[in-house]
């Protein structure tokens, strides 16, 4: 088993990457296209503004998403996938997947 805790190991990077409690909700969002902040604040009920632009900033940082800033008054920001942020579509629905799979094996023994 690998050392999830290896900066080299591929599991740790997963982790690394798409880790915490509002990442895997934010790509989600942006798999049906460009959002701009106030839409991905509104997908996100509970998630402040605060984190919502760090949780993009990390993103961003990891080239998971990409910012575009339109030269206009008021400023509009939109949020995207980058390409490699595109290949996590089959993987976060395969565990959107499992996670319904779970939910009905674990309901049908409570």
């Amino acid at each position: 088993m690998p050392n999830i805790h290896d900066e080299n190991c591929p599991v740790g990077v997963v982790l690394r990457i798409l880790g915490g409690k509002w990442k895997l909700s934010i790509l989600c969002a942006l798999l049906d296209g460009t959002k701009r902040f106030s839409e991905l604040r509104r997908l996100n009920p509970g998630i402040t503004q605060r984190m919502l632009t760090n949780q993009l900033r990390e993103l961003e940082a990891d080239l998971v998403v990409t910012r575009k800033i339109y030269a206009e008054v008021p400023p509009k920001v939109e949020y995207s996938l980058t390409e490699v942020g595109k290949k996590l579509q089959p993987i976060l629905q395969q565990l959107e997947e499992w996670g319904r799979t779970y939910l009905l094996d674990t309901s049908a023994t409570s």
